[in-house]
């Protein structure tokens, strides 16, 4: 009798071993891991056209993984269906397309001739990622929506993924000055990701909604300028991003010096001129 219990309770914990999650079986549970995996899929073309030798088709494919990426938090959210078992499956797919993806294109196409270095490098930034979106599950919740904590490993790899169209744009195969650039923007990638530097989520965007004509007018506008030149508008935009945060960072702590420095003797004018408030 004991064992048929147990059998039962079995098959129904196996039936809800998701439901703890909050949405098991339903629609709207499904759909954010289906872009989930359209864009681990994405990933994974990017990573068999860099081997195969398209780098172009390689970098386009991280753009879009990106895209994916951030449709599926956003679908998430809008239909109420996030779960711990989404934050999970999101991180392994953004693993595999924002850093295993990136790391083999940038070793592929312009590391390789410094060897050792080069692939170290190219491990480094995978690392990192790997690294940044452990903390990002640690701290999930936890912190500032308005600022992720460091680079954003999707931001990382999309820079990965201009630069390469972008010289692909100008230069063709031809791009060996570059190649010793390219491997200080790898380790510097790498470094940004998981420092302490504060980076805009743009999460704040979601609450212009009693102003969606001049927003409308903004995205008509960006959309525009990117069509025109799309390699060179994404490369500067990423690029913008990607310096955003250490021009912030140094601007704060310059200010926050100056202001220490001048704070005390502005307090103390009053008193060496044997002034009073009163």
């Amino acid at each position: 009798m004991s064992n048929s219990v147990n059998r039962l309770y079995a098959k129904r914990r196996k039936k809800r071993r998701w439901s703890d999650d909050g949405q098991a079986g339903s629609v709207t549970y499904v759909v954010p891991n289906l872009f989930t995996t359209a864009n681990l899929f994405a990933g994974f073309y990017g990573i068999v056209s860099s081997i195969n030798g398209h780098y172009e088709n390689a970098a386009i494919a991280i753009l879009v993984s990106c895209v994916f990426d951030i449709l599926d938090g956003k679908i998430a959210r809008l239909t109420k269906a996030t779960s711990r078992f989404g934050v999970e499956y999101d991180s392994l797919a953004d693993l595999v397309a924002f850093g295993v993806g990136p790391g083999l294109l940038m070793h592929l196409w312009a590391l390789k001739p410094f060897g050792r270095l080069g692939w170290l490098a190219a491990f480094l930034f995978v690392a990192c990622g790997a690294l940044r979106l452990a903390r990002f599950n640690v701290q999930a919740g936890t912190g500032s929506k308005k600022y992720f904590t460091g680079l954003p490993i999707p931001g990382a790899a999309c820079m990965v993924a201009t630069t390469v169209l972008f010289l692909l744009k100008i230069k063709g195969s031809d791009f060996s000055p570059v190649h010793i650039v390219f491997l200080l923007e790898t380790y510097g990638l790498g470094f940004l990701m998981v420092s302490s530097i504060p980076y805009d989520s743009f999460k704040e965007l979601e609450v212009v909604k009693g102003r969606p004509l001049p927003v409308l007018f903004v995205l008509v506008l960006l959309v525009t300028v990117v069509a025109a030149q799309p390699y060179m508008m994404l490369f500067i935009l990423f690029t913008v991003y990607v310096l955003s945060g250490p021009v912030r960072y140094v601007y704060r702590k310059v200010k926050r010096v100056k202001t220490a420095e001048n704070g005390p003797s502005a307090h103390e004018l009053p008193k060496e001129n044997g002034s009073s408030a009163c």
